[in-house]
């Protein structure tokens, strides 16, 4: 999933909430099209946030020193 079809889901939600007049029996496609529309805004904001977050470097390195105690550094860098 990502940008597109989180675009997709928005636009065709919305053309079925607020465009179509026909009816379905059974069906309330206006519901449905805000029920889309909803789910593409979701989409949307998870593609956004997990692509964010995807600019961080970690690394550690231990070291044992003759007396037996370690020593850990750990190094953040943020990418980008």
């Amino acid at each position: 999933m990502g940008y597109g079809f989180g675009g997709f889901l928005l636009v065709v939600g919305l053309i079925l909430a607020l465009a179509v007049t026909d009816s379905v029996q059974g069906v309330d496609l206006t519901a449905v099209g805000w029920i889309m529309a909803l789910v593409g805004l979701v989409v949307i904001a998870l593609t956004a946030i997990t692509l964010n977050r995807g600019g961080r470097a970690r690394s550690s390195a231990t070291t044992v020193h003759p007396d037996g105690s370690q020593t850990v550094q750990e190094r953040r860098t943020d990418i980008g």
